[in-house]
C-alpha cells in the first residue's frame, strides 16, 4: 500500500454537481481531497457545487466545507481541519506539482482536455471521451438509464448524445440555455417555484423563459458573459425543493462508481 502523504491525495478536475459528489465521497472515506477549478467556473447547480468556493472564499455541501486555497500550504491547513481544499488551477499544473495518488477527471467536457495514464497512480474520467487503458484505468458511465454509474475498465462510456436525461418526465424542456450572446442577470433564484413561460433571467437584456413549470433547480451566477446556447439553469418538473440543494441521485451514482474504481486500483497503485 502506498504510504507517502501524497498518495493520500484525491485531486478532483471539475467542481461542478458531478465532481462535487466525487470530492464528497472521496472526503467521506478519508482522502485528502483537492477540487481543482477555473477562474470563473460557468456551474448550475450552484447549491451542491464545491466550485462555489471560487466566489465565496468557501462552499458547504450537504456538511462538508471546500475552501479556496491558494497553495499546497493551505491546502494542508483545510484538510487539517477537515475540510476540502479547492484550487484555481486553469493551466492544470497542479498535476505535476503535487503528484497525487488519485486524479478523477470530472471537468464533463465530453472530451479528454489534457488527463493522462501519467498523472496519478489512480486516473478514472467521468463519462464519454476517455477510454480506459488510454486515457484512464477506469472510465464511470454517466449516462442516465441501466449503466449509470457503472465502472468501466475496458473501452469507452457511451457517446454523448446532445439530449438531456429524463428527469419527471420531462427533458430537452428542463434545460434553460442563454438567448443570445451578454451578461447573465438572474430574476428568480434557485429553490423558486416557476411557470412554463416564466421570465427567470435576462441574457443581455434578452429574457431567458422556462420551458416548464417547476422548481428552479439550476442557474448561473449573475455577471457571467455567455454565448447564445450556452446552459445557463435547470427546472425541475418533482417541484421538490429539497432536491435542488442535496446532492442528486445521479451525482451520488456516478461518486459511488467513481469510488470503487479508486478503492479498486489505488491500494496496489503503481505509477505506470
Amino acid at each position: 500500500m502506498l504510504t507517502d502523504w501524497r498518495s493520500q491525495v484525491a485531486m478532483v478536475k471539475g467542481g461542478g454537481d458531478l465532481g462535487t459528489g466525487v470530492a464528497y465521497r472521496l472526503h467521506r472515506v478519508g482522502f485528502r481531497v483537492l477540487v481543482t477549478e477555473l477562474e470563473r467556473p460557468t456551474v448550475i447547480r450552484r447549491p451542491v457545487a464545491f466550485a462555489e468556493a471560487v466566489y465565496e472564499g468557501a462552499a458547504v455541501v450537504e456538511g462538508v466545507t471546500a475552501r479556496l486555497v491558494r497553495d499546497t500550504a493551505e491546502a494542508m491547513t483545510a484538510w487539517e481541519q477537515g475540510e476540502v481544499a479547492v484550487l484555481i488551477d486553469h493551466q492544470g499544473e497542479a498535476v505535476g506539482s503535487l503528484q497525487p495518488g488519485v486524479l478523477v477527471d470530472a471537468i464533463m467536457a465530453k472530451r479528454n482536455t489534457g488527463t493522462s495514464l501519467r498523472d496519478a497512480p489512480v486516473v478514472v474520467a467521468l463519462g464519454p471521451g476517455f477510454a480506459a487503458g488510454r486515457d484512464a484505468h477506469a472510465v464511470i458511465e454517466t449516462q442516465r438509464g441501466h449503466f449509470l454509474g457503472r465502472v468501466i475498465r475496458q473501452g469507452e462510456a457511451m457517446p454523448n448524445t446532445g439530449i438531456p436525461g429524463e428527469i419527471g418526465g420531462a427533458s430537452v424542456d428542463r434545460l434553460l440555455r442563454a438567448p443570445a450572446d451578454g451578461v447573465f442577470q438572474g430574476k428568480a433564484r434557485i429553490g423558486d417555484r416557476v411557470k412554463q413561460g416564466q421570465v427567470v433571467a435576462l441574457v443581455g437584456g434578452v429574457p431567458m423563459r422556462s420551458g416548464l413549470s417547476g422548481v428552479l433547480r439550476g442557474l448561473l451566477r449573475d455577471g457571467l458573459s455567455v454565448k447564445a446556447g450556452t446552459k445557463s439553469g435547470d427546472v425541475d418538473p418533482r417541484a421538490d425543493p429539497s432536491h435542488c440543494f442535496t446532492i442528486s441521485d445521479k451525482a451520488l451514482a456516478v461518486a459511488g462508481g467513481a469510488l470503487e474504481a479508486v478503492l479498486a486500483l489505488w491500494p496496489r497503485a503503481e505509477s505506470p
